[in-house]
């Protein structure tokens, strides 16, 4: 079973930054879109290599994991 995580940065400037981990294809874009929505705008998208991988079918965990660094 794949695990899918989306890791979320915010600097002390307010910057966010979202890495969307484990997931394949264009399945990344649908769940960093609903990041953007929630913001309400995008600066800049990064594609990683993970994007152009064939997605994946069958069951998958997702799991989020809410951190703060200082």
């Amino acid at each position: 079973m794949a695990r899918e995580e989306l890791e979320i940065e915010i600097d002390a400037q307010g910057r966010v930054t979202v890495h969307t981990i484990g997931f394949k294809g264009k399945r990344c874009l649908e769940e960093a879109e609903a990041i953007v929505r929630i913001l309400g705008r995008e600066e800049s998208r990064q594609l990683t290599n993970e994007y152009y991988e064939a997605e994946q079918t069958g069951s998958v965990q997702s799991h989020i994991d809410v951190r703060q660094r200082r």
